[in-house]
């Protein structure tokens, strides 16, 4: 007599449910660079509502009304952990009131101004990684932003600056990249979030399957929040046969912004 048929079917079904559930819960392991690493390079973007609001929020008209749905505000879930909201001190809250009224011409990424950390990952352009032992280079299109995440014995910055100074370790599969010496002039968001040059960022990639990788950021700033808050989502990775970053220098589509108010005026005829 086969085991099947003196076995209960009932108890060969729960058997089977176990074995596939174990194996459903086995972390990914992601694939190894030379040196044994985690190989994490590759062409990534973020699919979220983000970059016009951290915290969820529904679809809004856009900012200029003459151009009716065009640009106007996506709906988003939102990507702050927790309660979801961003813990401003009194004035900074305020600030960020004033902020968000004035943003067409206040928001850096207006100006063409590269986007900081945490700003370029959710940006909705992709990013690169490349990988080697000592460094790891992160290249973003918007800008054409790049920084250099030494692997190495921690350093210190030689001077504030738009993309910060990056130290990273591996925890595990995990790249955790300390972030310091921000200029303090970019923003979060559209939506007038913003920091000081106090800001301090701890980010967190970790691979969660061949194309995804989850990206976490702790935000630490005592001049503007009243306590650390995190940001967390997934990041997907471009896998068509021809992906690459291509070139988005802007700087001359924000010369009426940044300087059309200085343009020699005709005499009037």
């Amino acid at each position: 007599m086969k085991l099947r048929d003196r076995v209960p079917a009932t108890i060969l079904a729960a058997a089977a449910l176990l074995a596939t559930s174990a194996f459903a819960q086995q972390p990914y392991k992601a694939p190894r660079t030379s040196d044994g690493k985690p190989n994490i390079g590759g062409i990534w973007q973020a699919m979220n509502a983000a970059e016009w609001d951290l915290r969820a929020h529904a679809a809004s008209q856009g900012p200029v009304l003459s151009i009716g749905a065009a640009f106007s505000v996506p709906p988003g879930l939102g990507v702050i952990d927790g309660d979801g909201t961003i813990p401003y001190l009194p004035a900074a809250a305020e600030q960020q009131k004033k902020n968000f009224a004035n943003r067409l011409t206040l928001d850096p990424e207006v100006k063409c101004y590269m986007g900081g950390v945490p700003r370029s990952t959710y940006m909705p352009y992709p990013f690169e990684i490349i990988q080697s032992s000592h460094v790891i280079m992160i290249a973003y299109e918007f800008a054409g932003a790049v920084r250099s995440v030494n692997m190495d014995k921690p350093t210190e910055a030689p001077a504030d600056s738009w993309m910060g100074w990056s130290n990273g370790h591996w925890e595990g599969d995990t790249l955790v990249v300390t972030v310091t010496d921000l200029n303090g002039q970019t923003w979060f968001d559209r939506a007038g979030d913003f920091h000081s040059d106090a800001l301090k960022v701890t980010e967190r990639y970790t691979p969660r399957s061949a194309d995804t990788l989850m990206y976490e950021a702790t935000i630490e700033d005592p001049k503007t929040f009243s306590r650390p808050w995190k940001i967390s989502m997934p990041l997907y990775r471009h896998v068509e046969k021809n992906a690459q970053i291509m070139e988005y220098k802007c700087p001359e589509f924000a010369e009426e912004v940044l300087y059309g108010k200085y343009r020699k005026q005709q005499p009037a005829k």
